[in-house]
């Protein structure tokens, strides 16, 4: 639950750093929900998968980078040319919620594999193989 409260801190704190730069409205909500649920659900899965095979971290990784790029790339469109929201406030919010949530989300890697090496310190790695 703590990779919850980080991604929705940055999503916000990002949001507000975009208000500096462009009238608050709806279009920054907007660009700040898709990364936002994404990252909830990436960062969900990997502490889960992780828990169960660490060695299942990085397959899942890349899967759900190809699984965002579809997403990401849809979710864009559709609020550029079906919603029509303006495009600068939407584009400057998810970049900045992108980014930030990528920072978080690494992070949270790095917490999490340590986390894993202190409970079991035989490992060489975060994806050594278990005995």
């Amino acid at each position: 639950m703590r990779p919850v409260l980080w991604a929705a801190g940055a999503s916000v704190c990002s949001c507000l750093a975009a208000t500096a730069f462009v009238q608050p409205g709806p279009d920054l909500f907007l660009g700040m929900l898709a990364p936002l649920v994404v990252s909830v659900i990436t960062s969900l899965m990997v502490e889960r998968t992780y828990r169960r095979d660490p060695r299942q971290v990085t397959p899942l990784m890349m899967g759900a980078f190809a699984g965002k790029m579809v997403i990401f790339g849809a979710y864009v469109a559709i609020a550029l040319k079906v919603l029509s929201v303006r495009p600068a406030p939407f584009v400057i919010s998810f970049t900045s919620c992108f980014i930030a949530l990528h920072l978080t989300e690494a992070l949270c890697l790095r917490r999490l594999f340590a986390e894993g090496m202190r409970e079991d310190p035989e490992r060489t790695g975060p994806h050594a193989q278990l005995n």
